[in-house]
């Protein structure tokens, strides 16, 4: 499947016979080093897929519906670093994929999104299977292309690809007519470079604001260091080790971020906000210096915005992306610049001085950290006999597999706040889970795109009776491309998190969070042509774990019968500020 140097450079060739803009698309893809697209076919797409079933380097996977295709691409991206592409066809093709789009947007994820069109003419006519495309995701992208011009497709195509990955990244929607996928040109080649006058992201930090936070790190009694997704998406994960390990100051990590820094090291806090530890929120709150990279400060991090100002603190706030900087929290030392980069420099210049943290001021600073550790926030019942406890089934997991070479994906709802407190990540982009957005039916299609981009690596998705029934067709596809994942189904017969909210915040009226007629799961799997297993007691947990570890070479959907009373604690209500946590059913 790697494309070899001989067709990179017949992709990249500056001049050529005349070629349809479908297979301009293809060389396009080739020199942008493409491995794999997901997609679904349709009549505006059609030369396309002629175009990929000429060529041999590109491997498209047939997802069973364009909503997993989006997901799939952006798991890859994810887990890759690499640019996730998928391909859908006009009108439904494309609106199935918005909720993808709008889910890789939220997150920052490089990808570039490829969609079939109605012919030129007939735009704007109400024809068959036509949508405003540009028009419906301009909300939900980086940036959008209608390619009217078969001559603008190779440059369009650079444009895109260009704008995925730089800067902030998000995804990229290319429109493309289905006459402009059939007309013929002399192919100019595939250009080397792009310049694009109306976007030039900043890659350097300001060295006097990077010396600047430097100085108030130093002088700190209180420091914190506060990391999102920013530092993955950045691969500035080693930068913040040494950072941290040079400062000996205390760390947490987003839900996005977490893994940048080892969450086994003592310095790690535990995640912060809604579902986060006693130790971190009340760190993130009573710091006097606060370094926050790649995080933008959002709703489910600092609560209720006049509560988290209360506190009087100096922020200093690294981003690639200057309209993230005070947009909800106002910073005192705001630095426009890649992650990677400032952390680079900050570390230099800190070798560079001989100034040290005041090591009484810190070690006091500990000690108080150490007094909220104290408490274990994350307790639950351990030894009950008769049910399983969803926080058990990821412990188990965690101390199975925390010497494999493991990615863990996750739907959306308790199951996601459980995999996100007990397991403990390590290492960088090995947690894909959708964060911002919170898209239901994630797992699946984003553990296949990973199986297929990490084969010798094991991947298990954890998920719920609920979100997983979103895309669980794509166990069909699993099977088709030989992508074997393992299925955590943490089956409590609720929309988990919505029956908490209910009993929490609407007197336990539990308006529609019941499931009352799901499948058998076990059958369900085995009508994909997966192994399906059932699990009730306690006691089997460890030895379902072990035997779905076993069978390496297929799908197993493990079906946990979970306690349906268990809530995710620590939580901070709606309107409370990340120190007025609820600790368990007590405060309640």
């Amino acid at each position: 499947m790697e494309i070899s140097k001989a067709e990179l450079s017949a992709a990249q060739n500056t001049a050529g016979p005349e070629l349809m803009g479908a297979e301009i698309l293809v060389k396009a893809m080739q020199a942008e080093g493409v491995k794999y697209i997901w997609g679904y076919p349709g009549g505006a797409v059609l030369y396309i897929y002629d175009a990929l079933y000429k060529q041999e380097t590109i491997q498209h996977v047939l997802v069973r519906h364009e909503q997993a295709a989006v997901h799939a691409a952006d798991g890859y991206a994810r887990a890759t670093g690499e640019v996730g592409v998928a391909l859908v066809t006009s009108g439904p093709g494309l609106t199935n994929a918005v909720t993808g789009i709008a889910t890789a947007y939220m997150d920052s994820i490089p990808m570039v999104i490829i969609s079939g069109q109605v012919p030129t003419p007939a735009i704007g006519l109400d024809a068959f299977q036509e949508c405003d495309t540009v028009g419906i995701t301009r909300p939900i992208v980086k940036h959008n292309f209608l390619v009217k011009d078969v001559r603008d497709l190779a440059s369009t195509l650079k444009k895109a690809f260009h704008i995925a990955r730089t800067g902030r990244p998000g995804p990229v929607v290319v429109d493309i007519p289905k006459d402009v996928s059939f007309k013929k040109i002399a192919y100019p080649g595939y250009p080397q470079s792009i310049e694009m006058r109306s976007y030039n992201p900043v890659k350097k930090g300001h060295s006097g604001q990077i010396r600047k936070a430097l100085q108030l790190l130093l002088a700190a009694k209180r420091p914190y260091i506060y990391t999102g997704g920013g530092i993955l998406l950045g691969n500035a994960t080693q930068e913040l080790r040494t950072l941290v390990d040079m400062l000996g100051y205390p760390v947490t990590n987003t839900l996005m971020g977490l893994g940048a820094y080892p969450a086994s090291d003592r310095k790690f806090l535990g995640m912060l906000g809604m579902h986060g530890t006693i130790e971190a929120n009340n760190a993130m709150q009573n710091c006097d210096v606060l370094l926050a990279v790649g995080a933008r400060f959002d709703d489910r991090v600092i609560g209720n915005p006049k509560h988290f100002a209360q506190n009087d603190r100096k922020i200093i706030h690294v981003d690639i992306d200057p309209s993230s900087i005070s947009k909800r929290v106002k910073v005192d030392i705001p630095i426009v610049g890649d992650v990677k980069d400032v952390l680079t420099e900050l570390i230099a210049m800190l070798r560079e001085t001989t100034q040290r943290p005041d090591a009484g001021a810190l070690n006091a600073w500990w000690e108080q950290i150490e007094g909220w550790r104290s408490r274990d926030c994350l307790k639950y019942d351990r030894g009950n006999t008769e049910v399983i406890k969803p926080q058990y089934v990821i412990e188990t997991l965690w101390n199975m597999t925390k010497d494999a070479d493991a990615y863990i994906t996750s739907d959306v709802g308790q199951h996601q706040m459980w995999a996100a407190q007990f397991y403990k990540f390590d290492e960088p982009r090995r947690w894909i889970n959708s964060g911002g957005l919170g898209t239901m039916g994630v797992g699946i299609p984003y553990a296949m795109g990973i199986k297929l981009a990490k084969p010798q690596s094991e991947v298990f998705c954890v998920t719920g009776e609920g979100s997983v029934q979103m895309n669980i067709q794509e166990l069909s596809t699993c099977l088709q491309y030989n992508t074997p994942i393992k299925v955590l189904s943490l089956n409590n017969r609720y929309l988990g998190m919505v029956r908490q909210w209910q009993e929490i915040e609407y007197s336990g009226r539990y308006s529609h969070s019941y499931m009352d007629a799901l499948p058998n799961f076990v059958k369900l799997a085995e009508a994909y042509g997966h192994v399906g297993m059932l699990i009730e007691r306690p006691q089997d947990v460890e030895p379902a774990l072990r035997e779905a570890r076993k069978l390496k070479d297929r799908t197993v959907f493990l079906d946990f019968r979970t306690d349906p009373t268990e809530n995710v604690f620590p939580m901070v209500r709606a309107g409370k500020g990340i120190t007025e946590m609820l600790l368990g059913s007590e405060d309640l």
